[in-house]
């Protein structure tokens, strides 16, 4: 199999290429990223000289580019990850999100239409998704596969507007299609625009831990290692034309999260002075989705998947890894990290 990953230099990404790379070693894995900012090589440095993977650098938004490297490498399935996904870039700059998350996909459907449109029965076009499509929750209830969407951020409804286009495409071309809509991940290697990524580098350098509004929104966070196992098993074991939810069974308030956060940090760091001090709250973004809960007993009852830690576990490693791999982080947050794929590639 000849086999397209978007966005694998990213963070969940890179958790799903090297599950690929490693698990299928039949599999010639194509990794393709435009690299932007949270776009980083690095992360994927413990595979890169693997004889099943290759990277190439592209914009999924260039469609000349795209049709020529399908026609070069006739992909028989492709994962797509690539995506503009942070909710409050999308505030200050939508249409940068409308061009990648909708154009982007688009030009990624036709390349694969053309080239499987005589026989397109054993390929396809797996599409990876979010949780915010579906809006927002009150206090009780869970997004399930059949919720309407009603997405609140220009993001949302620019990830809500590409879900459409796929199923567009599977009904209209009778194409190949899955997609999955995942709750909110952390884990190793996340850009720390992200909050918990973002507050351990704030706890680690003393500065100020921004809480929106009154710290009172829900969130059910995923596993990135468990998202991947769930993309791992949709993408091989998966019902054509079916939707999956994959949630954490983990909905956290964002003030009890980090205060959570705060105390593994301070036992782990051996602080005697408490990291809460530095929670201060802000003024609230517009658009803010009260609560996100997913119901994931589809793919639990239909696939096997459940998450394989609890929060509290998954944190613990999540912290782990960056005291770990503090030289990455400090590449990150001062941009060096850009200058990787000139070392490694020019």
């Amino acid at each position: 199999m000849n086999l397209l990953i978007t966005g694998g230099a990213g963070f969940i990404g890179s958790h799903v290429i090297r599950r690929f790379i490693k698990n299928y070693p039949n599999y010639n894995v194509y990794n393709l990223d435009a690299l932007t900012y949270a776009g980083n090589l690095e992360n994927l440095k413990d595979i890169e000289n693997y004889s099943n993977y290759s990277f190439i650098k592209g914009d999924i938004t260039n469609e000349n580019f795209i049709n020529q490297l399908f026609k070069k490498y006739r992909f028989d399935g492709v994962i797509h990850l690539a995506a503009e996904s942070h909710v409050d870039r999308s505030i200050s700059d939508p249409l940068a999100f409308a061009k990648t998350n909708i154009l982007g996909t688009m030009s990624l459907l036709n390349a694969f239409k053309e080239t499987w449109k005589e026989n397109c029965s054993d390929k396809l076009f797996y599409h990876v998704s979010t949780d915010e499509v579906y809006g927002s929750l009150g206090e009780s209830g869970l997004f399930k596969e059949t919720t309407p969407y009603d997405p609140n951020s220009p993001y949302s409804a620019s990830k809500a507007s590409s879900d459409h286009f796929v199923r567009a495409y599977g009904e209209t071309y009778n194409l190949p299609y899955l997609i999955s809509n995942c709750s909110n991940n952390y884990g190793p290697n996340q850009f720390p625009e992200k909050l918990i990524p973002l507050f351990i580098n704030n706890i680690l350098t003393n500065k100020k831990l921004p809480v929106y509004g009154d710290g009172n929104y829900t969130r059910d966070w995923l596993y990135v290692i468990d998202h991947a196992i769930a993309i791992d098993l949709i993408f091989h074991k998966g019902k054509i034309k079916e939707t999956y939810n994959i949630g954490g069974f983990n909905e956290w308030k964002n003030i009890n999260l980090v205060k959570v956060l705060c105390n593994q940090m301070d036992e782990k760091l051996n602080r005697s002075k408490s990291s809460e001090e530095l929670i201060e709250y802000v003024k609230d973004r517009p658009g803010h989705d009260l609560r996100y809960a997913i119901d994931a007993s589809k793919i639990n009852k239909e696939l096997g998947w459940k998450p394989s830690v609890t929060f509290e576990q998954g944190l613990s490693i999540t912290i782990d890894w960056y005291l770990n791999n503090k030289p990455w982080l400090k590449n990150i947050t001062s941009g060096q990290y850009q200058n990787y794929y000139n070392k490694q590639y020019s």
